[in-house]
Formats: structure tokens, C-alpha cells, sequence
């Protein structure tokens, strides 16, 4: 019985560090994507095999869609290389950046990095893998729990990943016959770099947030690595077209 192989963009810091580390700890190989800081990836991939998995790490900008045609001729040769494989079971649509800004200040080059980023990226480079991706295998994308309720300086971002939930069921719908489950993944406030850092290193922020929780503190990123690692897992293979929340009950 092969191993499962997972691709998850974005893996080497934040939410996709915390993804990785746990699917090593249920068996699970990893190629992994980063977009500049090659050690940083390098330093996962060793915690990675530290776990007893086998892991990958290969440089992709999710901006650049030019790019993506290059990216899956260097995963087919990892596949054959690593793994004497042709195909891998899981990817995770996670690469992303946090930009806020006001809607009436939202400039165009903002919105079309958010576009290209969490909107084409994830349509286009799913498409291009669809071949590499075994039968029976899933897709996870990543939303955001602002696509539920609204905060001001959000509204491109959320607009993107409002755009990613309704991919999410058309994804599972057309590739349904190949047994490939689509879901896709909301997080909530989650204590990262992301967009700054805001939400880890501004306390007043922080307890806002935590005050609005149900569950009372702020998420974690493996909060969501874990529900990243159970997502993947045999136990959830008849779910898919679905929208599932990870937010400590915030804003209910």
C-alpha cells in the first residue's frame, strides 16, 4: 500500500507549517510550497522527517500563473524521484497574504494581487494538477470566516475568498466521478505573521477577539492544522462541496 502524498502551498510558516507537521504525524508525506525564505522550508522539511516522513520542498509564487505549468513538471519529477510515483492524494490550496485596507482606499494593484493570489491561483494551478492528483484523492481550499461575518478593511480579501466557496462546489461536483472530494476550510482570527501579525501581537485586538469567541481565546495555528490533518483524513471521505468553519465560535 503506497503512502499518501500531500501538496500544501504555503507549507514552510503559519497555518501551513502547522498543516504539514500534523499529516507527518498520521504517516502522511508532504511537498510543500514557499514562496521566498528557502531555509525557513528547509528547516520544516527536517522536522518533517524528524516524524518519519518523507517531505519536499519547492518554490512557487501562487501570483505568477506563468509559473504553473514549471511547478507541476517539478512535481512530476519528485513524484518519480522521492516517491517512483505518478501521482500524489491531497492537495491544499493554502498560500496566501493578508492585505487590509478600507474598501473606498482598496486600490487596483491590491485587489488584483488578492485576485491572483486566492482566487486564480487556486482555480488555475488545481486545474493544471488535476492529472497528478490520484482518484479518490481531495482538495482542500481555505476560506476565511469573513466570508461569514464582515469587519471593516477586509472587503477585497473576503471578496476573494467568497469566490473560493462557490469554486469549492462546482470543483466537487465536476470532479466527483473521479472520487475526488472538494471541501474547503474557514478559519477564524488565528495567532500568525499573517497580515502583519495583528491578531498575535496587538493585545487590545487580541482580547477583542477573544471576548467575541465562543470557546474564549483566540485560535491557534494548530487549531488548524489539525482540522487541515482530519479534513485529509479516511474518517471524513464523505464530505465534500462543504463549507466548514474553524473559528472557536466567533461572532455567533
Amino acid at each position: 500500500m503506497n503512502k499518501k502524498i500531500a501538496l500544501v502551498t504555503g507549507g514552510s510558516r503559519g497555518l501551513g507549517k502547522s498543516a504539514v507537521l500534523k499529516l507527518a504525524e498520521q504517516g502522511i508525506d508532504v511537498i510543500l510550497t514557499y514562496h521566498s525564505q528557502r531555509e525557513e522550508a528547509e528547516s520544516v522539511v527536517r522536522e518533517i522527517t524528524a516524524k518519519g516522513a518523507k517531505a519536499v520542498a519547492l518554490q512557487l509564487d501562487v501570483a505568477d500563473s506563468q509559473s504553473f505549468d514549471r511547478f507541476v513538471a517539478e512535481i512530476k519529477v519528485q513524484l518519480e524521484k522521492v516517491w517512483q510515483r505518478q501521482s500524489f492524494n491531497f492537495l491544499v490550496n493554502n498560500a496566501g497574504i493578508g492585505i487590509y485596507a478600507a474598501f473606498a482606499d482598496t486600490s487596483e494593484a491590491q485587489f488584483d494581487l488578492l485576485m491572483n493570489i486566492h482566487l486564480k491561483a487556486p482555480f488555475f494551478l488545481t486545474q493544471k494538477l488535476l492529472p497528478l492528483i490520484a482518484d479518490g484523492g481531495r482538495v482542500l481550499n481555505v476560506s476565511s470566516g469573513l466570508t461569514r461575518f464582515s469587519l471593516p478593511g477586509y472587503a477585497a480579501y473576503a471578496t476573494m475568498k467568497g469566490g473560493m466557496e462557490v469554486l469549492t462546489r462546482y470543483q466537487a461536483k465536476e470532479l466527483g466521478a473521479r472520487g475526488i472530494t472538494v471541501n474547503i476550510l474557514a478559519p477564524g482570527a488565528i495567532e500568525t505573521d499573517f497580515g502583519g501579525g495583528t491578531v498575535r501581537d496587538n493585545p487590545q485586538v487580541n482580547q477583542q477577539i477573544a471576548e467575541n469567541t465562543a470557546l474564549g481565546r483566540v485560535g491557534l495555528p494548530d487549531d488548524i492544522g489539525a482540522m487541515i490533518a482530519m479534513l485529509l483524513s479516511d474518517q471524513s471521505g464523505w464530505a465534500t462541496g462543504q463549507r466548514i468553519e474553524a473559528s472557536g465560535g466567533m461572532f455567533l
